[in-house]
C-alpha cells in the first residue's frame, strides 16, 4: 500500500516533467533563431564554443525553471514563469551582444574565451532568477 500512495503524484510528476521538457525545447528552439548562428551545425562541426555557449544559456534556462516546478501553484504557472525565464535568457544574450560586438564571430570561429564568459553570464542570470521565483 506504500508504494501506491508513493505514485499518487505520478501524474502531476509526469505533466510537470513532460511539461518542462516541452519548454526546454521550446527554448532551444527560439534561442537558436534568435542567435545569428545556427549552434547544433556549429556544433556538428566540433564547435567547443557553441557547445559552450548553448549549454551555458540551456542550463542557465533550466534552473528557473526548476525553482518554478519546486515552487509552482499549478502547471499554468510553470508555463508562464518559463516563459519569463525564456525572455531573460534572450535578453542576457543580447546584453552580451551588445558588450562584446564580436561575439557572433568569436563563438562562430570557435574561441573559448568569449564562449565561457556567455555560459558564466546566462548561468549567473539563471540562478539570480532561479532565486527571485519564490512565492
Amino acid at each position: 500500500m506504500p508504494i501506491l500512495a508513493s505514485l499518487a503524484t505520478l501524474p502531476s510528476f509526469l505533466a510537470y516533467f513532460v511539461g518542462a521538457l516541452g519548454l526546454v525545447a521550446v527554448f532551444i528552439f527560439v534561442y537558436e533563431k534568435f542567435t545569428p548562428y545556427r549552434e547544433f551545425q556549429l556544433i556538428s562541426e566540433g564547435n567547443v564554443a557553441a557547445a559552450i555557449s548553448l549549454g551555458g544559456a540551456v542550463l542557465g534556462f533550466a534552473m528557473p525553471l526548476a525553482s518554478v516546478i519546486a515552487h509552482s501553484v499549478g502547471w499554468i504557472d510553470m508555463i508562464v514563469w518559463g516563459v519569463v525565464a525564456l525572455v531573460v535568457q534572450l535578453a542576457v544574450y543580447a546584453a552580451a551582444r551588445f558588450f562584446a560586438p564580436r561575439l557572433i564571430a568569436h563563438i562562430e570561429s570557435g574561441q573559448v574565451a568569449p564562449a565561457t564568459a556567455l555560459a558564466t553570464a546566462s548561468l549567473t542570470v539563471g540562478l539570480l532568477n532561479a532565486a527571485c521565483i519564490t512565492y
